[in-house]
């Protein structure tokens, strides 16, 4: 038996994994950069678009988890998180369509409580 002399290394397999590599990172600043919650939106017909002045907007996502911006939210903190914001700030909701209703309920009655009347429920053009 000849012993094979080993004169290079093979590349191919390195350059594959270095693009699938280079893929994900790509594909992660892009959703990092964007900062945006991911919500799958209702669609409506009239939907307007959302002024990016100063708001909030509270985002419930599917699993329940509410979030203030970017802020991730208890359920029972939400009453003293409110406490930040000034009554008349434009508060924009941003439900998940799959969510529970049961957190948009609370969420709307904490708002009523508090005499936040500057509401608006953000949802997709079909």
């Amino acid at each position: 038996m000849q012993i094979k002399k080993f004169d290079s290394i093979n590349v191919v397999p390195f350059i594959d994994i270095m693009l699938v590599l280079l893929v994900i990172v790509l594909t992660t600043a892009t959703f990092v950069a964007k900062g945006v919650i991911p919500v799958d939106l209702p669609e409506s017909k009239v939907a307007a678009k959302q002024d990016n002045k100063k708001n909030l907007t509270i985002s419930i996502k599917q699993n329940g988890e509410i979030s203030f911006d970017t802020t991730v939210v208890l359920i029972e903190n939400i009453e003293t998180k409110l406490c930040d914001y000034e009554a008349d700030i434009p508060i924009y909701i941003n439900c998940d369509k799959n969510a529970k209703f049961d957190h948009f309920v609370v969420l709307i009655d904490i708002l009523k409580q508090k005499n936040f009347t500057n509401l608006g429920i953000i949802t997709k053009k079909d």
